[in-house]
């Protein structure tokens, strides 16, 4: 089965490189700014970007809420960096405060974890579900994962041990940007976790 319909919130952040890596993975990809275009996709991607932003343009543009229900009633999502902390349940804010996520996934997160622009860095990293090695994982600001709860999966961890990548049914999150880097793996894992959700 093809044709499968999914969304990049295009509030803020790398929408665009999603966009080309769910087309290439054979998705019908399309940005989702309105509650409508929401309505309309069988699944979506949060993009990285600056998490704090995201919550308030999400609110201002009145989806926080409908994106919620969306999720509670089982809608696949993807969030990567930035869309991590937001599909996580809980963030660890020490000295990095956020006042509300989207949740969905029983994690908590700390945001930044990794450093500062200057401290953005590459690694190979396996990930489970993804044939064929390695994935090359780009950390820009990144957050890591402090704690797996009982409901959710990690799915790999750096060579530090720090957990990067996790599922919890339908909805995938990773602290990297699988985006920005040509390899279209993940963005496969999650067309293909958006396929099994629509038969």
């Amino acid at each position: 089965m093809s044709g499968v319909k999914i969304g990049v919130l295009a509030l803020q952040g790398d929408v665009r490189e999603h966009l080309q890596a769910l087309a290439a993975s054979g998705a019908d990809a399309v940005p989702v700014r309105r509650e409508s275009e929401l309505e309309a996709v069988d699944g979506l991607v949060l993009p990285g970007g600056e998490s704090t932003t995201m919550v308030k343009l999400a609110k201002a543009f009145d989806l926080l809420d409908p994106l919620r229900k969306r999720l509670v009633d089982g809608m696949p999502a993807y969030g990567s960096c930035a869309g991590m902390i937001l599909l996580a349940d809980r963030v660890d804010n020490a000295g990095s405060p956020l006042e509300d996520t989207v949740g969905g996934i029983d994690i908590t997160v700390r945001r930044n974890a990794f450093g500062r622009q200057v401290d953005s860095f590459e690694e190979d990293v396996p990930v489970e579900g993804v044939a064929g090695g390695p994935v090359r994982a780009v950390f820009i600001r990144a957050p890591w994962v402090q704690e797996v709860g009982p409901a959710a999966t990690a799915l790999a961890s750096t060579s530090t041990g720090h957990v990067v990548a996790v599922r919890q049914g339908p909805l995938l999150a990773t602290s990297f940007h699988p985006e920005v880097t040509g390899d279209t793996r993940v963005h496969a894992l999650f067309v293909e976790i958006v396929r099994e959700t629509a038969r």
